[in-house]
């Protein structure tokens, strides 16, 4: 016989007055969460109660029903009411939607509580964001969905730039194949095909992670904090049409702008506009450049002007200041510190008085007629001009012909192109690009894994960068510079074959390096070297020979070693250069016996190319080597076991992963390292850089980012896992 089937029977709805209504003790939920009562309470009054009550009636001792009902499911919902009542925008007995359980029924009141909250489905995101485009295209503005929604309008903005990624991403997020955070980085760039193309080309990758996403969408873009965007000004680019890639889910430096062509146009037309308002002043050359390379003004002379008086305005500003500066000091004399506030005003009114008393300096008209200026950028974006120099062909002349063709000067000089010259104005612009070697990106095909050879221009610029540290430390090192000069003088008299070769120029000739990184002008080393040249050109009477030397006389012996020093570290040449086996230029064996002498003045001054600030990056080295160069630096900083980690990624994610993990480790390629350090190494079996075992690979490796995700957290994890 066939068993019948149960009919559901639905409990009857009914609206009861509030008063009527308790609270069960039946409830579950003891604990708030999500939305507050009082949001849900505004949300109540302004579109009304969008989900009945459930209700059991209250029986009295007897069984009988005693007219009450209790909620043992909608308690938030009835709370939220009870606001509503107390602050007299909903009547007592207004009739509330019920669901009424029958009293008897065999499923408990805390049954109803537990299943209403456990069986109801949470919104995805992505149909929230929908739903927010909805109100939107339906006439809602962001603050309207704000308010309706108790967010922000910055949230409901970021909701809808999610719900505007590509509807082909939007499907993989539904299907759980994306997750939120990769969504978000997709929003930076609202190009749906390009947004498709990053995913279709990370996909399969390792590394998909957001910052990874938002690289490549941002890849042909340049940064708002670049230089050359400041200088510009964003406001500007904008108005000349250039556009703007924001990212609403992290700070972003003010976003990217996107046509970075129309920003080099801006820059060069703004330099240039610069530049001509600086040739009204009579200035024979100006040249203009966005990067000028370490030693730009080497071979030319520097006038020596007079700093501009203050005006009776500026005069009045800088005592004002002065006067603030010292009464703050007076005040808050003999405490340890100075509150945040006080010691944040002084540093406001220190920049102030450094502004006004940076003085321009006035030159002589006749000097002016016969020198020119250097037209840049700062670092930080602002105008940087540099007036005052002489180039040496522009030097008055009493007894050279003219016609001669005489040369001006001996030994190297800076080749800067002057431009064309109309009406005294310079418009020759040159605006180079730094930091790119040729042939030094090698292609993954052409890549067969074989050690090569580091590229020559590479060695030229490391080498830039040893010279200038070994510059460096001479100057500050008088018995080293002096047993130095010695070596040379000595080698000079007493050997009758030539001295070439010699890592010292002691003629001396300040030895320009024609190769170098974009870097190195703004390196450690660099501005150690300026400084100590900025504090001796200070008190050095030049352009007067009787009162320099009568200057110099009257050193103290510790005095004129730290001078001697000083300049003779401009002669220090430990460049690598090429061999030119015709006789111009040095030969092999001249190079050989340079780069062994400097080693002996690397070890005499104790140098340390760390210390020297050179890092191995992208840019300075990694991307210019082929990837078993790369290979070979993570191997010898960090161990075998983390090289065999990157020995699958194609070069420019090997390059930026190893940059990564060698950074603060301490290494260095051959050509920056010191030999006898080196030596040491392998005598005491550490080798070139002291690899880290296999053995504790685990515990000592710091592990790419893709990996390290997936790593047990405490010991016993770890060694369950091997």
């Amino acid at each position: 016989m066939a068993k019948s089937t149960q009919k559901v029977t639905l409990s009857p709805s009914r609206d009861i007055p509030f008063d009527k209504l308790v609270l069960s003790q039946s409830n579950v939920r003891r604990i708030k969460a999500g939305i507050s009562v009082e949001e849900l309470a505004e949300d109540i009054a302004r579109r009304g109660l969008l989900q009945s009550l459930s209700v059991r009636p209250v029986l009295a001792d007897d069984g009988s029903e005693t007219g009450k009902f209790e909620i043992p499911a909608g308690g938030r919902r009835f709370q939220a009411l009870s606001i509503l009542v107390k602050q007299k925008r909903l009547a007592k007995t207004t009739p509330i939607p019920c669901i009424v359980r029958d009293a008897t029924s065999a499923i408990l009141a805390e049954d109803d509580s537990l299943a209403e909250n456990m069986q109801r489905a949470a919104l995805h995101p992505l149909d929230q964001f929908r739903a927010f485009v909805a109100l939107r295209e339906k006439g809602q503005d962001d603050e309207e969905i704000a308010a309706a929604f108790f967010v922000t309008p910055q949230v409901v903005k970021q909701r809808l730039k999610l719900a505007a990624v590509a509807p082909a991403l939007l499907d993989l997020y539904a299907e759980d194949q994306m997750t939120l955070e990769q969504l978000m980085a997709f929003t930076v760039n609202p190009d749906h095909e390009r947004q498709v193309q990053v995913w279709d080309a990370i996909k399969s990758s390792w590394n998909k992670e957001p910052y990874q996403i938002r690289r490549m969408l941002t890849e042909t873009s340049v940064r708002a904090s670049d230089r050359r965007a400041v200088f510009v000004g964003v406001d500007a680019y904008e108005a000349a049409g250039g556009t703007m890639l924001h990212d609403l889910f992290q700070g972003d430096d003010g976003g990217w702008l996107e046509d970075p062509a129309l920003l080099d146009r801006m820059v060069s037309e703004k330099l240039q506009a610069e530049a001509e308002a600086i040739a009204t002043e009579g200035w024979k050359w100006i040249e203009v450049s966005l990067d000028l390379p370490y030693g730009y003004s080497h071979g030319l002379r520097r006038l020596s002007g007079d700093p501009a008086p203050m005006t009776d305005d500026e005069g009045a500003a800088h005592a004002k200041l002065l006067a603030e500066y010292r009464a703050l000091e007076e005040q808050y004399e003999g405490q340890d510190e100075f509150p945040e506030e006080i010691d944040a005003r002084l540093g406001e009114l220190e920049v102030a008085m450094e502004k006004l008393e940076a003085r321009p300096l006035i030159f002589d008209d006749e000097e002016i007629a016969r020198a020119g200026a250097f037209v840049t950028l700062d670092r930080y974006g602002e105008l940087a001009v540099y007036r005052g120099f002489v180039r040496p062909e522009d030097e008055p002349r009493e007894d050279a012909d003219v016609h001669s063709g005489e040369q001006a000067a001996d030994g190297q000089g800076v080749e800067l192109s002057a431009g064309s010259n109309v009406d005294g104005i310079g418009h020759g612009t040159v605006i180079t690009s730094a930091g790119q070697a040729l042939g030094a990106n090698v292609p993954d095909d052409d890549d067969d894994g074989a050690l090569k050879p580091l590229p020559e221009r590479l060695v030229m610029e490391l080498t830039a960068h040893r010279t200038l540290a070994l510059r460096e430390a001479v100057g500050r090192s008088p018995d080293v510079a002096l047993t130095l000069l010695l070596l040379k003088l000595v080698s000079d008299t007493f050997r009758t074959f030539s001295s070439a070769g010699s890592c010292l120029e002691a003629s001396v000739r300040h030895v320009y390096m024609s190769a170098q990184a974009s870097d190195l002008k703004d390196s450690v080393v660099a501005k150690l070297v300026d400084d100590r040249h900025a504090e001796w050109e200070a008190d050095l009477p030049l352009g007067d020979d009787a009162a320099l030397w009568d200057y110099l006389t009257s050193l103290d012996q510790g005095s004129r070693l730290s001078l001697l020093a000083h300049c003779l570290s401009f002669g220090i040449n430990a460049l690598h250069e090429k061999v030119n086996p015709y006789g111009a230029g040095i030969s092999a064996d001249g190079l050989t016996k340079r780069m062994t002498q400097s080693d002996l003045v690397a070890q005499a001054v104790e140098l340390d190319m760390v210390e020297a600030g050179w890092e191995p990056t992208v840019d300075t080295y990694l991307n210019r080597v082929p990837k078993a160069r790369i290979l070979e630096a993570v191997r010898e900083a960090k161990g075998e076991g983390t090289a065999q980690l990157l020995d699958h990624l194609k070069k420019g994610e090997m390059a930026t992963e190893a940059e990564r993990l060698l950074k603060g480790s301490g290494w260095l390629p051959e050509v920056l390292r010191r030999h006898d350090l080196a030596a040491l190494d392998e005598a005491e079996g550490r080798g070139a850089s002291a690899p880290v075992s296999d053995a504790g690979q685990t515990e000592d490796v710091d592990l790419p980012a893709f990996l390290t995700a997936d790593l047990p957290g405490d010991d016993a994890s770890m060694m369950a896992a091997e």
